[in-house]
């Protein structure tokens, strides 16, 4: 994968700079987190190099200044959502959150449930953190939110909140995903410190859309493609352009938002300190590209991943048809097709030529390698033997794993395990040839090519299993796959 993102340079500027903004207010700066603070493989995926924690190194570098608020909406615990690249509840995120922050250093302020009316789920999420001792808020649905902004600032919406504790300048406010009501968490605690005399400021760090890029800059239509369910559409600034003179690119949520939050800011403070969305925000990562023409085409390559992973979603019932669409389209100002992705081209062709499933990865030097269904291996696990093989040097007639370490296992799967499908996932072939390497010096050495898949895009001519698509994300490879069995 071509590197197209300084990730040191940003972690350094991005820390400066909000250090800056604290500065700014003085006492104390409420920082709302827009997408994953950890985890970011969106971000990893577009801005190649930049890696998956660097927006949680970047705190790092302002550990002794900061301390961490969790939002998470109750209706979000009641309907069990789920985070989509990672395959785990909100809840249960939340705590992995807590863990992840915690073994970092960073002091945990509390939890806040927001949207709260006293739902069952909500309540025993509550006492389970309670039992772990973590402090937990609650804070209400408002009537008229967020046009109704006398009855939001007021005892009745944002003084019936919980106020949240906090002793550190900057508190970050983060969720496990979007609608989670982080800016509402924000507002209130500024309403409350505003109370107790505290002159405390507001920020908003959001990766995407990148201000500083095009509107149609394929980093940007990546972020729409993976926003498609939210129906979220990327606009130039309107208040930016009028204060300022300056096109930028903003989000029509935000932009929606931004008169109603400056209201608050008026209502709060006797005065807004922001002309424009854009002004609240405080990301460098448009100014830590070092390759564009390296960020557009793994952008591209997203947009077509989105596009692909949105038609099983609908074919599953998980999407409506209408995401598939948006992507479409956006596929169509991309000027892209399915078959600008490689290895999708050449898992298909190969499928149609060999007459069974087939799998393909495209590897770091731009060379295709192919893997298909047999007796004794899927798709994908023959894929994953074929590219160790060749990045090892390894001439393809060589085995690595004998037909005859295999067929026990096979035995072992469909006799005693349940399983119907004799063929090995790539877990198991991977552990089969981790057993083969103790003995093997060509299984060692193929083995020991496995970080190298990291960062590479696969295809499979079908639906895969979830063990597959669990493992392919655990390597890092960014798979696709075609919406039928």
């Amino acid at each position: 994968m071509k590197i197209g993102f300084d990730n040191d340079k940003y972690v350094k500027m991005q820390s400066e700079h909000i250090r800056k903004r604290i500065a700014h207010f003085g006492d104390k700066l409420y920082l709302e987190f827009g997408g994953k603070l950890y985890d970011d493989y969106h971000a990893s995926r577009v801005l190649p190099g930049f890696e998956p924690d660097s927006k949680l190194r970047m705190l790092l570098e302002l550990k002794d200044q900061a301390e961490i608020i969790i939002a998470i909406c109750a209706s979000d615990i009641e309907k069990n959502k789920v985070r989509g690249d990672l395959g785990i509840t909100y809840d249960s995120d939340v705590f992995r959150l807590i863990g992840v922050f915690s073994e970092m250093g960073f002091p945990i302020a509390g939890v806040v449930i927001t949207r709260y009316t006293g739902q069952k789920s909500a309540i025993k999420f509550r006492e389970k953190l309670e039992a772990a001792g973590v402090p937990v808020y609650l804070h209400y649905p408002i009537e008229g939110y967020p046009a109704n902004v006398s009855l939001i600032v007021s005892e009745d919406g944002y003084g019936r909140n919980d106020y949240i504790r906090t002793t550190k300048p900057l508190v970050v406010v983060t969720a496990p995903g979007p609608g989670s009501g982080k800016m509402a968490v924000c507002l209130s605690q500024l309403y409350h410190e505003n109370k107790r005399g505290v002159k405390a400021g507001y920020a908003k760090f959001e990766t995407f859309p990148i201000w500083n890029l095009p509107l149609k800059h394929p980093v940007n239509l990546a972020y729409e493609a993976a926003t498609a369910d939210l129906n979220d559409v990327n606009m130039i600034d309107p208040f930016h352009l009028e204060a300022y003179g300056e096109t930028t690119v903003n989000y029509n949520r935000d932009v929606e938002i931004f008169p109603v939050v400056n209201a608050m800011f008026d209502k709060i403070y006797g005065e807004s300190p922001y002309k424009s969305p854009t002004d609240m925000g405080v990301n460098m990562a448009g100014n830590c590209i070092i390759d564009d023409e390296a960020c557009k085409e793994a952008s591209k390559q997203e947009i077509i991943r989105r596009y692909m992973q949105s038609q099983v979603d609908v074919l599953a019932g998980k999407a409506e048809p209408s995401e598939s669409y948006k992507i479409e389209v956006l596929m169509e100002q991309s000027k892209i097709t399915t078959r600008n992705r490689a290895c999708l081209a050449a898992a298909n062709d190969h499928s149609i030529e060999k007459g069974c499933p087939c799998a393909a990865i495209e590897l770091a030097d731009g060379s295709i390698v192919c893997g298909k269904t047999s007796d004794l291996l899927g798709a994908l696990s023959a894929m994953m033997l074929n590219a160790l093989k060749q990045l090892a040097g390894i001439p393809d007639e060589i085995t690595l794993v004998s037909r005859y370490a295999i067929e026990p296992i096979q035995e072992l799967k469909t006799s005693f395990l349940g399983s119907k499908n004799p063929r090995l996932h790539p877990s198991e072939i991977l552990i089969a040839l981790s057993i083969s390497a103790a003995s093997d010096e060509n299984a060692k050495k193929a083995l020991s090519m496995l970080p190298k898949l990291k960062g590479c895009q696969a295809h499979v001519s079908v639906l895969p299993s979830d063990s597959d698509i669990k493992t392919c994300k655990k390597l890092g490879i960014a798979l696709t796959c075609e919406a039928h069995r």
